[in-house]
């Protein structure tokens, strides 16, 4: 008889937990994590009440919560929580409610752990970290007719089992098409779309996250900033990614950070970049209006590289920077900024650089000889799930290309950072759909400084 009269009451208590989960149309994602610091991101239904608790693990009866109102009246409506006051090197549960800010949910939605602070006490610790780019979802009503372009999302999954210390998306993190990209409305669709798909959050809890973007999730292919809706693409990748800032002045979505003795700086290749049908060269001469980058971001990159001290400094771009076989877009077709890049690292001596490209639906590691300073090394990673692009005529046999790299199937890549102090190694390592070794390559932090 007790049974029966309890049974009412599961059946309320599942129906309220129902509704909650009901109303989270994607995440939460972990975003950028820090020594003190925390950002987790969820999308909600408009109009509605978010609530996240957190609190240290092992430790629920200390939760606290951050709430969040969302606009009725809006399209889509995604939340940041900004979480604070935390302790370095410590793991924190959270979760997310939804119209119910005076219940802690019973549960755990994920948990992250906040950076180490070992700066001036002891050597840096080892990790890696996961990348890619190209990720396309197939929505057959607006899709090209034909064999279905995106390919098995079961890569997202493996991903998810990875025991990495951050996801870094490298561009074309979804794909707008002819049906989204002359719109407004368009451009928030794609990314909210594609965003709630149930393949990708497991992977979304699994670790902290970052990005920057490349042509098709900002707009058009090879779009440039004569874009009409960049600020609506801007706004949109701000709400769907939880970057530490986003450009300066309000204008693009390049940002930084750094992670044990490696820094990232995220460069935007889009909101600033000429078209790339503009003459790369003028009576001879670099001319002087394509740009890829910007005068104004290319000198807040140079500033940071000069105050960087990290072991490795990674410069994070969507399009290739050293690839001289290249068919497609690449910094060498934007040779003012090119040279003056490279002119700067060498005038200036600056240590340990390598780059992280994606876009070009093959991965590889492109080297570049220097005269009078250390190998630079360009290492792509794509596709994820859009379709595999062979290499072909003069860039089969490209000479630049790292023996062994070139990988042309669905893949991403782990780089691991480890080693004593002085003697620090980065492993580079293509893997396939279920994780299987496709290719690899390793090199040492002595290889990366001016003689």
């Amino acid at each position: 008889m007790r049974s029966l009269f309890l049974l009412p009451f599961l059946v309320s208590l599942l129906f309220i937990a129902e509704a909650t989960h009901a109303q989270v149309v994607s995440g939460p994602m972990v975003g950028q994590v820090e020594l003190r610091t925390a950002r987790i991101w969820v999308e909600v239904q408009p109009g509605s009440k978010a609530t996240l608790w957190y609190w240290k693990k092992g430790e629920p009866a200390t939760a606290k919560y951050l709430a969040a109102t969302t606009d009725a009246s809006a399209w889509y409506t995604p939340v940041v929580f900004d979480v604070v006051a935390l302790e370095p090197n410590t793991t924190y549960e959270y979760a997310v409610a939804v119209n119910r800010a005076d219940k802690k949910p019973a549960v755990a939605d994920g948990s992250f752990t906040t950076q180490e602070l070992w700066q001036h006490r002891k050597p840096a610790p080892d990790f890696s970290f996961i990348t890619g780019s190209c990720a396309y979802f197939n929505e057959p009503p607006y899709d090209r007719p034909g064999t279905p372009y995106g390919k098995d999302s079961s890569i997202f999954e493996t991903m998810a089992k990875e025991k990495a210390a951050f996801m870094l998306w490298l561009g074309d993190n979804w794909y707008l098409r002819e049906a989204d990209f002359y719109s407004a409305w368009g451009v928030w669709y794609r990314a909210h779309r594609d965003r709630a798909l149930p393949v990708l959050q497991p992977l979304l809890k699994a670790m902290p996250h970052y990005a920057i973007w490349d042509d098709h999730d900002y707009g058009p292919n090879n779009a440039d900033k004569s874009f009409v809706f960049r600020e609506t693409a801007r706004q949109v990748f701000m709400s769907y990614w939880a970057n530490p800032s986003y450009g300066q002045d309000n204008e693009g979505i390049y940002t930084r950070f750094q992670h044990g003795d490696a820094e990232f700086f995220l460069l935007d290749d889009r909101y600033f970049r000429s078209n790339d049908d503009m003459a790369p060269y003028v009576n001879g001469q670099p001319n002087p209006e394509k740009r890829m980058w910007g005068k104004k971001q290319l000198d807040w990159l140079k500033n940071g590289l000069l105050q960087s001290r990290a072991t490795f400094k990674f410069i994070v771009t969507g399009s290739q920077v050293l690839n001289p076989a290249s068919p497609y877009d690449c910094l060498q077709s934007y040779p003012v900024e090119y040279n003056e890049l490279m002119s700067f690292l060498m005038d200036q001596r600056i240590n340990g650089v390598l780059f992280l490209t994606g876009d070009r639906h093959h991965s590889e590691v492109i080297r570049l000889d220097r005269t009078r300073g250390y190998t630079l090394y360009d290492i792509t990673s794509s596709p994820l799930t859009s379709g595999v692009g062979k290499v072909s005529g003069r860039e089969k046999d490209n000479a630049a290309r790292v023996r062994g790299t070139l990988v042309e199937q669905q893949n991403y890549t782990r780089l691991s950072i480890s080693g004593e102090r002085g003697a620090r190694k980065l492993l580079v390592e293509f893997l396939g759909l279920k994780g299987e070794l496709l290719a690899s390559w390793t090199v040492n932090e002595k290889e990366l400084k001016m003689p």
